[in-house]
């Protein structure tokens, strides 16, 4: 799965592909944390990135592996970190059928304009078919107009029903322990 291999596909001659795209192992950890935190500058939250190499690495390769991640790197030595999409399975009651969803799509702002971005959502969606998903989706702040044009460019749909709910930190603890006292 790279972007050589779809070149070929394509009729593309291999050699044109100034990247390749593959499952992410354990030393891509670092190159992951490093566009993690680039990904919470550029979104205005990085003071919420808590997240360290170790969390990364057993969320990724631990004995209960929770998300996966791909990563692009350009072909020639030193073979730098493009870009990466991390994702993880959902399941839909109404399909009755897992989805993918991609937690977080980066491409380092030297990579961005060359493919990279509209490559890993490919080989995203391509995994969700192989996989037998009934859907593929992802999030976008709603002032990152780039992004949503991107995205719509792809075939994206942007549901404007729909609001993303979250309880994290005390509030999560609060929650939990209000379900507990009502037992």
């Amino acid at each position: 799965m790279n972007t050589q291999d779809r070149a070929a596909r394509e009729g593309i001659p291999a050699n044109t592909a100034p990247f390749t795209i593959g499952f992410a192992t354990p030393a891509d950890v670092p190159d992951l944390m490093r566009m993690i935190r680039a990904l919470a500058d550029y979104e205005r939250l990085a003071h919420l990135v808590v997240a360290d190499e170790s969390m990364l690495a057993s969320a990724l390769f631990g004995a209960h592996p929770v998300v996966e991640a791909l990563i692009a790197r350009e072909t020639a030595e030193p073979r730098t970190a493009a870009g990466f999409a991390l994702f993880f399975h959902t399941f839909s009651t109404f399909l009755g059928q897992r989805g993918l969803w991609l937690e977080d799509l980066f491409v380092q702002p030297g990579w961005r304009g060359r493919g990279i971005g509209r490559h890993l959502l490919a080989e995203l969606a391509a995994l969700a078919r192989a996989r037998g998903c009934g859907r593929f989706e992802w999030a976008v702040l709603d002032w990152n107009a780039p992004a949503i044009g991107f995205y719509e460019q792809m075939g994206a749909t942007l549901l404007p029903d729909w609001r993303i709910a979250r309880v994290t930190g005390d509030a999560l603890a609060r929650f939990g322990r209000a379900r507990r006292d009502a037992d």
